[in-house]
């Protein structure tokens, strides 16, 4: 299971971020100043970063410049709310593997923190949404099994409160907002009580 290191100012930017890489299966660590964040990188203790700019004391460019400068080859993924040429070269330049501009939606975010696990590292490092043992594999995103050639499918893709909000509502909506459980009711009086199903400590998954 991929540990990640969120280093962020904005609490509620950094509670959303973290939420939705938990309910995808991950182990997130948020760290609040660049200081703080550049110690944790530091420690060995994580497999990727995602590093905002505008952080107080040190700021991201210098937490990406003295991190390099250690040797450490940890991946970068770079958040910040600048979209200049200058400042996306200067992220790259400095030793950033990927960049991306606030607001951001988290379905892309996941998508590229994914490719940096893949590539990252020994080309063996084995994917987080999956775990093996023997010959059963269990797919944590589909919640999908396969024993030998037989594919067992176990209740459905479940979908967290974080993902729902961010494919609807954006990255930038209040995650502390209830909306999803409104709508949700909605949808159950409409389609019926038992047609969406709640996974406790998850979220929601639909039984046709």
């Amino acid at each position: 299971m991929a540990r990640i290191l969120i280093v962020e100012d904005e609490p509620r930017i950094a509670s959303f971020v973290a939420k939705g890489l938990r309910a995808d299966g991950y182990l997130a660590t948020v760290a609040g100043d660049g200081r703080e964040g550049l110690d944790q990188a530091l420690s060995g203790e994580f497999d990727l970063m995602v590093l905002d700019i505008g952080l107080p004391g040190m700021d991201g460019f210098e937490v990406l410049d003295q991190l390099r400068a250690q040797g450490s080859r940890l991946p970068v993924i770079v958040l910040t709310a600048r979209d200049s040429v200058t400042d996306t070269v200067s992220a790259l330049e400095g030793g950033a593997d990927d960049y991306m501009s606030k607001p951001f939606r988290f379905a892309e975010l996941l998508a590229r923190i994914r490719l940096r696990l893949r590539t990252s590292g020994d080309p063996g490092f084995p994917h987080d949404d999956v775990l093996q043992a023997g010959g059963v594999r269990l797919d944590l995103r589909t919640r999908r099994a396969t024993v030998g050639d037989r594919v067992l499918d176990l209740s459905g893709q479940v979908l967290s409160r974080e993902q729902l909000l961010d494919q609807v509502w954006g990255f930038d909506f209040d995650p502390g907002s209830n909306v999803v459980d409104v709508y949700v009711g909605y949808l159950r009086r409409k389609f019926g009580a038992g047609t969406i199903a709640t996974v406790r400590g998850m979220g929601y998954r639909f039984r046709a």
